[in-house]
């Protein structure tokens, strides 16, 4: 696609104004499942079908980095069998896109405390992280076993250690220098946040990431989250007034 026309079939979508970098707080699966009298799971189980929704609708309008937040350390407090089934199709849906992946040049990546995962999901995830490391259309990260303040501590402990082997000047512990020992170094910060469900609140996501994105809450739950609504959202973004804590002039 040339970069100064518009995506096809949407036309007020300014491909040259898009997000670099989009999160994802995928929220309401059990309350529509709870909705149409089903087991929550039900409501997990269509949340994925969402997922490979706005994952394609992301690649195709090229956004570079798409970070979704799939399972909090909060998480583990839930019911054991709503775990289980989680992780069960978590491992299903890796499996189920590792061909899309590779067909859409997307590179999978994880932040979070994944060794706390079972055994057998973190092998399907390495499998399909090294499958597609090469791809570099799209980066899609799921957060997974992820809290922010885990992620603050981890980093903290990080420069502790970094200290005692080798003193470090209180002058060089820059944004950057801090922004470096996150799970996150290797992406920027997102530009837009989306929560999906109505709830007022960031759930311990990116604390230290989304200072300056731009946030979208729609009360829409993430299993009925649409390619559409996803594009009214980009293109509400789009007429957003970015200053970075500065003034227009």
């Amino acid at each position: 696609m040339n970069s100064n026309q518009t995506i096809q079939g949407d036309a007020d979508l300014d491909p040259l104004r898009l997000p670099a970098h989009v999160a994802i707080i995928m929220d309401g699966n059990g309350r529509w499942a709870k909705k149409r009298l089903l087991n929550r799971v039900k409501g997990h189980e269509k949340g994925s079908e969402a997922v490979r929704t706005i994952v394609e609708t992301s690649r195709e309008l090229n956004i570079k980095y798409l970070t979704l937040y799939a399972f909090s350390t909060e998480n583990w407090q839930r019911p054991k069998i709503e775990v289980t089934a989680l992780m069960t199709i978590l491992d299903k849906f890796l499996k189920n896109e590792r061909k899309k992946m590779m067909d859409n040049n997307i590179r999978l990546q994880t932040i979070g405390q994944t060794g706390r995962l079972p055994e057998k999901v973190r092998d399907t995830l390495q499998e399909t992280i090294s499958l597609t490391e090469k791809n570099n259309g799209m980066q899609l990260t799921l957060a997974l076993s992820y809290g922010s303040r885990a992620e603050i501590i981890r980093m903290i402990q990080t420069i502790v250690r970094e200290d005692n082997e080798k003193k470090i000047s209180p002058e060089s512990i820059t944004e950057d220098f801090i922004s470096g020992r996150l799970y996150t170094c290797n992406m920027p910060d997102p530009d837009l946040l989306i929560r999906t469900s109505g709830e007022m609140r960031i759930s311990n996501f990116l604390l230290w990431q989304i200072a300056y994105s731009e946030i979208f809450i729609t009360d829409t739950l993430w299993p009925d989250f649409s390619r559409e609504e996803y594009i009214q959202i980009l293109k509400a973004y789009q007429s957003r007034d970015r200053r970075f804590g500065n003034i227009n002039t």
